[in-house]
Order: C-alpha cells, then sequence, then structure tokens
C-alpha cells in the first residue's frame, strides 16, 4: 500500500479508537462550605425577638428581631438558621414552609441574603461594614386548612410554639444564645407559658431575658376563654392546669374532676421522688377547631382535647392519659434524655434508637399513674391493656422489622398515613415497648417475692438530682446498669431480644406473670366503645380484620386478615353489607349470622369510580378483647395499677 494511504488508514483506526473512549461523564458538584457547626460559646448580646399574634382572620404570625452583631471584618458571612430538627418530634419537621416575606436590614437598608443550597434551613448574608445590628423580618403564615398541616390558630384561641418565628445564628450552642422574646395577644386574651417575668403592658406581654433552648421548650396558649386551675395547692413548686376553649361553658370542671389532676401530681411525685422544674403548666385546650396536639416540654406540655373533656367527662377515658404521658416526659425525656436525642442546636441530627426507653416506658408509666390518680378507673386501664395486648399480639410486620427500626419512623414517614400500618408497623415503639416494660415490671416482681417493682427504678433512674433541671442523658448501658441495681438479671439480653431483634412472638409474658391473660369476648367493652366514639370508626379489627369510618370509609386493613384476602384496602369505601345499606349496626349483625353459616359475607365497595361486590368469608363471629384473671396466679397487675398511699 502506498505510504500516504497507509497513514491516511493508520489516521482512521486512531480516530476510531479515540472514538470508542468512555468520556469521563459528569462529575459531583463540589459542596458548598459546611454551615458553621455550634460550639460551646455565647452569641454576643441579646436578641430581641417579637411576635405580633394578632391576625386571626389570616391565621399570620408577623415576626421582627433585632440580633446585634459583633465587630467583624466587612465580607464575614453571618449564617441564620431555622430551627430544623425539634425536640418531641425527633425529627427534622421544621415548618420552613411556612416562612414568608424574608426582609434582614442593617441601618434602615436591606441586607441581601441567600438560602444555604443544601441546608435550606440556612440562610447567609453578609453584614454591611460597620453595622451594629440587623433587622430580620418574616411572616409565619400557619395552617389555615386541615389539608395544610395543623391549625394552631381560631377565633377563641392560638397556639405560639417559638421554633416556629425565630431565626438564629450558627455556630453557638442553643443554650448559649439569649433572646428577650414579647408577643402582641388579641385584645382581652389571657396566656398561659412556662416562660418566666411577664409584664403586661395593654395587649403586649414582654417576658425575662431565656436562652433558646428554653425558649423553644416553652410555648404559649392564649384564648379569649381561659381558666387556670392550681393542680399543686401549697406544693413546693407550683403546677397548674391552664384550660383554653371554644366556649366558657366547657371550663366548668366539678372539684371531682379537679381532684383527680391534683392525685396525678401527687402520684407522679411519689413514683419519682424528686422533680426537676420550678414550676409546670399543663396546657390543654378543649377545641374541635384548634389543631389536636400532644407535645412534652420540661415545664410545660402542650395538650389538646376534646372540647366536652370536662362536660362530657363519662365518655371520655380514652384521652385522659394523655396529660399523664407529657407528665412523665419531663423526668423521662427533658430531664433525663437519650444521648442521641439531645442536641446542641435545632441544625443537628438526632438519633433515636433509644425512644423505646423514651416513649415506651412513658407510655408506660402515663397509664399507670392515669389509672393511680383515678383519671381512668381500674378496669379502664385493664381494658386498655387488653387493647394494647390485642394489637400487638396481631403485628404481623413483627416478623420481618424490629421495635428499634420502628424509631426511624419520625423521619420515614413523619406521622403521614401509611397504608399497612400491621405489616409496615408504625412507631411501635410507644406501645409495644409499654409491654416490654410491664414485662420487665412483672418479672422483678417476680424474682424479689414482690419487694422490688419498676417503681423502684423510676426513682433511682429519674430521682437523681432532685431540683435541679439540668437535661442529664443516658445510653442503653446506663439503662441495663440503673436495672441492675434494682435486681440483677441479664436485662441487655432481656431488651435486645424484645427490642433490638427481631421478634416474631409478642411480648405478652408480663401478662401472664402479671395474673392476666388476653382473652376475645363478643361484646366490647364500654372502653373499647367510648374509643371507637372518640375516633369516629366501627373497628372490626379482630374479626374482619378492618376498621371502617363514619362515613363508610375503609379506615384501614389488617395484613393478613380475611379482609385482606378478599381484596380490601384502605382508601375504598363500604355501600352496602348483603344487598343492604351500610351502616356500623348492619355489619355487626351480618358477622354474627355468618358465625353459624357457610355463605360469606357480601360487602359491596366502591374504590374511586369502580364498584365491586367482595365476598368475605369469615365465620368467628364478633371477637374484642378483654382481659382474664389466671386463677392462683399472683396478681400483680391489680398492684401495679393501684394507688400509692
Amino acid at each position: 500500500m502506498h505510504r500516504a494511504l497507509l497513514a491516511f488508514a493508520a489516521g482512521l483506526v486512531l480516530a476510531g479508537a479515540a472514538r470508542a473512549q468512555p468520556s469521563p461523564g459528569p462529575q459531583p458538584l463540589a459542596p458548598p462550605p459546611p454551615v458553621p457547626a455550634a460550639e460551646d460559646t455565647a452569641y454576643p448580646g441579646v436578641i430581641r425577638l417579637f411576635v405580633d399574634a394578632t391576625d386571626l382572620d389570616r391565621r399570620i404570625f408577623r415576626v421582627h428581631e433585632t440580633v446585634p452583631l459583633a465587630p467583624a471584618p466587612q465580607g464575614q458571612d453571618l449564617t441564620l438558621l431555622y430551627p430544623k430538627w425539634l425536640p418531641g418530634h425527633h425529627s427534622p419537621t421544621g415548618p420552613l414552609s411556612d416562612v414568608a416575606g424574608l426582609v434582614v436590614r442593617a441601618n434602615g437598608q436591606p441586607v441581601p441574603w441567600r438560602r444555604d443550597p443544601v441546608d435550606v434551613f440556612a440562610f447567609h448574608l453578609e453584614p454591611p461594614a460597620g453595622a451594629t445590628s440587623l433587622d430580620v423580618e418574616f411572616q409565619f403564615v400557619s395552617p389555615t386548612a386541615r389539608d395544610q398541616g395543623r391549625i394552631s390558630v381560631t377565633p377563641e384561641m392560638l397556639n405560639l410554639q417559638w421554633n416556629q418565628v425565630v431565626l438564629y445564628p450558627a455556630g453557638h450552642f442553643a443554650r448559649r444564645i439569649t433572646l428577650q422574646p414579647s408577643v402582641r395577644l388579641p385584645t382581652g386574651w389571657r396566656f398561659a407559658t412556662a416562660l418566666d417575668g411577664a409584664s403586661r403592658s395593654g395587649d403586649d406581654v414582654r417576658f425575662a431575658a431565656v436562652d433558646l433552648d428554653t425558649l423553644v421548650d416553652s410555648p404559649i396558649f392564649a384564648g379569649r376563654y381561659f381558666r387556670q386551675i392550681d393542680l399543686d395547692p401549697k406544693g413546693r413548686t407550683p403546677v397548674r392546669l391552664d384550660v383554653v376553649a371554644d366556649r366558657p361553658d366547657l371550663l366548668d370542671a366539678t372539684p371531682e374532676q379537679v381532684a383527680v389532676h391534683q392525685a396525678l401530681v401527687k402520684q407522679a411525685d411519689k413514683l419519682f421522688g424528686a422533680r426537676h422544674f420550678d414550676h409546670y403548666d399543663f396546657l390543654l385546650a378543649l377545641s374541635d377547631r384548634m389543631g389536636g396536639i400532644g407535645l412534652e416540654h420540661h415545664r410545660s406540655s402542650e395538650d389538646g382535647a376534646t372540647p366536652h373533656y370536662f362536660t362530657d367527662w363519662d365518655k371520655g377515658a380514652p384521652g385522659r392519659d394523655l396529660l399523664s404521658h407529657e407528665y412523665v416526659h419531663s423526668w423521662n425525656g427533658k430531664f433525663r434524655r437519650p444521648e442521641g436525642l439531645w442536641t446542641p442546636d435545632f441544625d443537628a441530627p438526632m438519633r433515636a434508637e433509644l425512644l423505646w426507653m423514651y416513649e415506651g416506658q412513658t407510655q408506660y408509666w402515663g397509664q399507670v399513674l392515669a389509672a393511680r390518680s383515678g383519671l381512668w378507673s381500674r378496669q379502664d386501664a385493664l381494658d386498655v391493656l387488653a387493647m394494647t395486648a390485642a394489637l400487638y399480639g396481631q403485628r404481623p410486620g413483627r416478623s420481618w422489622r424490629s421495635v428499634e427500626d420502628t424509631t426511624n419512623d419520625p423521619t420515614i414517614s413523619a406521622r403521614r398515613p401509611i397504608p399497612w400500618v400491621s405489616w409496615q408497623r408504625s412507631e411501635d415503639y410507644y406501645s409495644e415497648g409499654q409491654l416490654v416494660w410491664l414485662d420487665a415490671d412483672t418479672l422483678i416482681r417476680q424474682r424479689s417475692g414482690g419487694k422490688r417493682s419498676l417503681d423502684d427504678f423510676a426513682r433511682g433512674f429519674f430521682g437523681i438530682n432532685d431540683g435541679g433541671w439540668t437535661p442529664v442523658t443516658y445510653s442503653f448501658d446506663d439503662v441495663v446498669a440503673a436495672l441492675n441495681k434494682v435486681e440483677p438479671y441479664d436485662w441487655a439480653g432481656f431488651l435486645r431480644a424484645r427490642l433490638v431483634e427481631v421478634a416474631p412472638q409478642p411480648p405478652l409474658d408480663g401478662l401472664a406473670r402479671g395474673g392476666w391473660r388476653l382473652v376475645f369476648s363478643d361484646k366490647p367493652s364500654g372502653f373499647w366503645t367510648d374509643n371507637e366514639a372518640r375516633r369516629r370508626i366501627a373497628d372490626f379489627s379482630y374479626s374482619l380484620g378492618l376498621a371502617i369510618a363514619r362515613d363508610g370509609a375503609i379506615a384501614g386493613v389488617i395484613w393478613d386478615s380475611p379482609a385482606f384476602k378478599a381484596g380490601l384496602t384502605t382508601g375504598g369505601k363500604l355501600l352496602a353489607v348483603n344487598g343492604v345499606a351500610y351502616d356500623a349496626d348492619e355489619l355487626k349483625q351480618a358477622i354474627i349470622e355468618a358465625k353459624t353459616g357457610s355463605e360469606p359475607i357480601q360487602l359491596l365497595v366502591q374504590t374511586g369510580d369502580r364498584f365491586k361486590m367482595v365476598p368475605v368469608d369469615y365465620h368467628g363471629g364478633p371477637r374484642y378483647p378483654r382481659l382474664e384473671r389466671i386463677a392462683g396466679a399472683p396478681d400483680y397487675l391489680s398492684e401495679i395499677l393501684a394507688p400509692r398511699k
């Protein structure tokens, strides 16, 4: 071949080889500089925070902050953070989407800000040279409809959570940032909060300077109709029940009702043997207009109940353990808290693997104290325990997922509805955790011949540092060591087997050891019926395996239940039962009749624009959980529920 042709051919070969080489492709974008990490240093000066909460029609909180600046070279950034990881939520749920209208000024001139492209809760800005402070303004546009989130403002009341209305400087522990908070309330409204030093001038209320940790931990309830009840007259530190309501008549608590709330305080003192607050306020809203809530704080709690909490007392037992649960959190969760749930500021991620202690033991003590105080009758407490045992005795999701893994649910699902709760599991560290702590309590009683109990653990673990309220963190090993001080045993193995490992069998040993067993009856308990009314459902979980809302919507289906096997799912709507228009009584009667027949129950179900007749082949009759005494066994359970003298 001619040399020129050879060169040309070689060039083609080389070009082809070059084209055959893969391109390097996209490369990752370099991350932005990190947001300054919190250090245990004081932020200079006091931030003045003012919130105008008077716009009831539009439900808008208007915020003005004055942020002092330390002398700094020109060109040095300041980063302001909006609280992201919220105590009590155990998740990054700060409502940033409801922040609007952010404007920053120095010496009256606008200061541009830019949102961090990775941590969108962070706002970067460069204060101008010589500026001694920044004026920060924004609005928190609280939800105006339930599908936007929890309603926190109504014409009769409001709930101001300080984490929603504050920006704070990055780089400092929250406890080292000092603020001077104040709020303007609607004319004539009264308020309650754990904040100290309140002084009022007209509708403006100013509080003593406070660190950011304590501020966020001290929300306000305010309302047109307000009543404060002393729950510990002449006690060592004030404990108050602060009630706002939709109407003034709903505030009418009887002396007997006040007495059981006062007994809650006394029984908690007997259990823990210490107080870690200088005063405590139950902030209680009786409303079907403001969104419900149950959120713990160190010196207060945010609690929502039905409007008729006092005026329809006989039917309200299913909601009456809320206050006892949140009160226990002052000891377990606020004073003593898992080491992974204490963070230096609200930007640092939380680790929630000990929620089976934080929430599970609080669930246990909350219900025990409800019984010991008289908020519940003994029978109420037994009925609730039967319902809990039945629920977790029929939890197929335990075959693949541990209780400890559900401690990630606040971050994974943030309490959004999920289609198959019984299979997916959802925050089972609460009530399955409660059953594990019943197991531990009865085991201690059995091994010690009734001389010791989990009460001794509560006093030894939570009763330290009486009068102090600086948080003390705990680890798994701390819990195990405290249990061993009460009763030597392989508590690490006990807890890991029930909580950390996948445990296909339900933790019902505490019931049997406590002298009771779970059985099913064809008649519901009074508590079950009241709970159905409160939840506005008809609950057939242990027969057909489904729950149905009042309008016929299928509210839940148990995995592998008869309803599941028939193809029913959450989201459908039940229209008819055996050819007759659906109502709860009609379905109950069909379940009774199917027990002695061989034909399936025929359900007409609508899903979207489709209609389908669904046969459910179930013949087991009505089934409702109850507890039954085991003859001859020690009745530790009744001892646990009895008030302490």
